[in-house]
C-alpha cells in the first residue's frame, strides 16, 4: 500500500477540490442552480473490498456516467446519481417540450453529454493545477442495481488497489445528491503522487 504523507494528502484533496468545484459549476449553469459540494473523501481499498454498501449507494437503482482519463497518470472517472434523480436532471435539461413519459427515451443521450461535461471539467482543473495533459474517452452510461453498478466498476482486476474520491453534488431546491467517485491502481496513483510533488515544488 502507498503511503501518502501528510502534505501529500492535503494537497490531493485540494487538487479534486478545485476540480470538483469547476464540475459543479458546469452542472449549475446546465440546471439553473446551486450546485453544494462536500468536502472529497479520500480513501484507500483493496478493489475486492469495495462495495456499494461502503460507499452508502445500497439499495435502489444507480445511473453512472463514466469516463477513463490518461497522461502521465490514468483514472476512471465516474457520475453516479440514483436513477429517479437522473431522470429529473435530464428533464431539467431538456425542458418542459418532453413529457415526463418520455424521459427514458433521452437519457442515455443526455446523461453522456451531462457527463462528460462535468467530467471534463473537473479533470481539466486537475490537470491544469498539476501541469498536466490528460485525454479522455468517450462517457458511456449505464443504468442497473446499485451492487451491479459499482461491481462493474471494481471489475478490473489489473487494480488491485483503488483509490476511491467520494464527492457529495447536492442541488439544492431539488433536493438531488450525486456523486463522483474517482478510481486509480497503484502505478497510477504513484504517477498521480509524482505530479502531486511537481506541484507542490512549485508553490
Amino acid at each position: 500500500m502507498i503511503a501518502l504523507s501528510d502534505l501529500q494528502l492535503d494537497a490531493l484533496t485540494e487538487v479534486f477540490n478545485v476540480g470538483a468545484g469547476q464540475a459543479a459549476a458546469s452542472l449549475s449553469e446546465i440546471v439553473g442552480d446551486e450546485v453544494l459540494l462536500s468536502v472529497p473523501r479520500i480513501q484507500f481499498f483493496d478493489r475486492t473490498d469495495v462495495n456499494a454498501e461502503m460507499l452508502s449507494l445500497q439499495g435502489g437503482r444507480l445511473g453512472a456516467v463514466r469516463q477513463k482519463f490518461g497522461g502521465p497518470f490514468s483514472l476512471d472517472a465516474t457520475l453516479l446519481f440514483r436513477e429517479e434523480k437522473a431522470l429529473e436532471i435530464v428533464q431539467e435539461m431538456l425542458g418542459s417540450q418532453v413529457n415526463v413519459e418520455d424521459l427514458v427515451d433521452f437519457e442515455h443521450e443526455a446523461m453522456c453529454e451531462l457527463g462528460n461535461v462535468i467530467l471534463n471539467a473537473c479533470l481539466s482543473a486537475i490537470a491544469d493545477m498539476l501541469g498536466v495533459g490528460l485525454s479522455s474517452t468517450l462517457p458511456e452510461y449505464s443504468v442497473d442495481g446499485a451492487d451491479t453498478v459499482i461491481g462493474k466498476l471494481m471489475s478490473d482486476e489489473s487494480q488491485p488497489m483503488v483509490l476511491v474520491l467520494h464527492i457529495d453534488l447536492t442541488i439544492e431546491k431539488r433536493d438531488t445528491q450525486g456523486y463522483l467517485v474517482f478510481l486509480l491502481s497503484s502505478s497510477s496513483l504513484e504517477g498521480l503522487i509524482s505530479a502531486l510533488d511537481a506541484f507542490l515544488s512549485r508553490i
